[in-house]
């Protein structure tokens, strides 16, 4: 439900990056916003802080005095929350996070919605980025930051609302995949596999929602889909389309695909045809296959919304990628950290896959912690360590919050290891982050690449590690051939 005009909207549940980043658009819309939520920290916190939104640590029914106009509920909330409890027995109007973000932004707009199990953050990006440059003014809303705007989101004055579309589901009340309230015109579909094992059952299940987001599609929309992933080739033999259809992929007869890469410095150079004739090439600051891909669904979406090639290949020069997507953090003695979000087995093979091709003659390092609610299960096991085996080294922190599990199958790192070690690639398991740490700091050699995967904080080893790496550093140069301890 939404009032007519309400003035005061409060969040529960306020400091993940989505209802973080509603909050912080509500507030520049002139809403008077309040937030509250359980684990307040930055960098969430800080910036709801910068922005004037007062921030409740905890839930509380005391939270919602003065009596707000609309609360806009998280998905992590559960209908037992002091906080919902008490909206629900006070009356007062409530939406979920995409309910909400579609009635107070996408609205009339052209909605141009990123859907699929990969790929969704960066082509969203590259998407908004390009229609920036070319003076179209979008307003955009990506589940990660972009490193163009240092922010997860814009408001333009545009005709065009470039979202990413989240199949996991909304509210307790409102069990609908997000992506079903974004109104789409112009949608993508990057692929489709198995994920979100704590709300989908199977794969099967999970088709069915991506079938119910296309099937929103007007006549006059535009579905533009990689047929490189063999489900959404499935799916579109299958299923009625309401609006025309273009695919693209690496090779024909994808209608957008690739002729030639080929990698120079930082980056790729791609070459790229449309139904078999030249359509422009374009220099790329994304390495690997699937960001050819994401790059040429980007293509797609911008020519189709009436970009030229020239003005396409202009704005991927500035282009400066989402945080968290084999983003450096920081190098120390000659050994880089990275960080990525990679926590599907796909998206770990790509991942290593890419890191591979920018340093070439590294020793890579693959760090990874099961923290998704797939990755914590056995689900996925033997294609984790198929994955892994593109790392010379592989580290496995222990399962997240397996306590929470109960009876279902844990993923089990130690039986990853050993699968591991008989194929050849030296592996350890470690329950600590300050025993992982050790070790790199025991082992890691000049010019290695540590690849930090995870979908979390990770007790902030990122950063940790390279403090520790200075500290070996420092004290190799005080006393040549010791290294501290960590």
């Amino acid at each position: 439900m939404t009032p007519g005009r309400p003035q005061h909207i409060h969040l529960i549940a306020c400091c993940g990056t989505g209802m973080g980043s509603l909050a912080g658009m509500l507030k520049a819309r002139g809403y008077h916003v309040t937030g509250s939520d359980q684990h307040v920290y930055p960098p969430m916190s800080t910036q709801l802080a910068a922005w004037g939104i007062p921030l409740y640590t905890g839930f509380c029914a005391a939270h919602l005095q003065p009596r707000p106009d609309l609360v806009v509920v998280g998905n992590a909330v559960s209908r037992h929350n002091p906080e919902a409890v008490a909206v629900q027995a006070a009356g007062i109007p409530a939406l979920s996070f995409p309910q909400a973000l579609a009635h107070f932004f996408i609205q009339k707009r052209h909605a141009v919605v990123v859907t699929g199990t990969h790929g969704k953050s960066t082509t969203t990006a590259l998407i908004a980025w390009l229609l920036c440059q070319a003076g179209y003014d979008p307003s955009f809303f990506v589940g990660a930051v972009m490193q163009n705007f240092d922010s997860p989101f814009r408001l333009g004055q545009g005709a065009h609302f470039v979202v990413e579309g989240d199949e996991y589901d909304s509210a307790y009340f409102d069990k609908a995949p997000k992506f079903l309230h974004y109104r789409p015109r112009t949608a993508v579909l990057t692929s489709v596999e198995f994920d979100h094992a704590d709300i989908y059952r199977d794969l099967a299940h999970v088709r069915s929602a991506f079938v119910r987001f296309v099937q929103l599609l007007p006549g006059d929309g535009c579905l533009i889909a990689c047929t490189d992933q063999p489900h959404v080739r499935e799916l579109l033999a299958t299923v009625p389309m309401p609006a025309p259809v273009q695919t693209y992929g690496l090779e024909a007869p994808a209608d957008w695909h690739v002729t030639a890469c080929h990698p120079i410095a930082h980056g790729m150079q791609v070459t790229v045809c449309y139904r078999g004739t030249f359509y422009g090439q374009f220099t790329s600051p994304l390495l690997g296959r699937h960001n050819v891909q994401n790059l040429l669904a980007a293509i797609a979406v911008t020519s189709s919304l009436g970009l030229s090639a020239t003005q396409i290949a202009a704005g991927l020069t500035t282009f400066r990628h989402i945080k968290r997507r084999c983003e450096v953090r920081g190098e120390v003695d000659s050994v880089t950290v990275i960080d990525d979000f990679a926590h599907h087995p796909t998206a770990v093979h790509v991942t290593l896959d890419a890191v591979r091709q920018a340093y070439p003659r590294a020793r890579l390092w693959a760090v990874f912690e099961p923290r998704t609610a797939t990755s914590r299960r056995a689900i996925f096991q033997q294609e984790y360590a198929a994955a892994l085996q593109l790392a010379d080294r592989v580290i496995l922190a222990d399962v997240y919050r397996k306590e929470q599990l109960g009876d279902t199958a844990s993923l089990s790192p130690a039986a990853m290891v050993q699968k591991l070690r008989w194929q050849g690639i030296p592996a350890w398991f470690y329950p600590t982050t300050e025993a992982i740490m050790a070790h790199i700091c025991r082992e890691a050699q000049s010019a290695d690449v540590i690849l930090i995967m995870s979908n979390g904080g990770f007790d902030n080893i990122h950063q940790r590690l390279l403090a520790a790496l200075e500290q070996r550093a420092a004290a190799r140069r005080e006393a040549p051939g010791t290294v501290p301890q960590t």
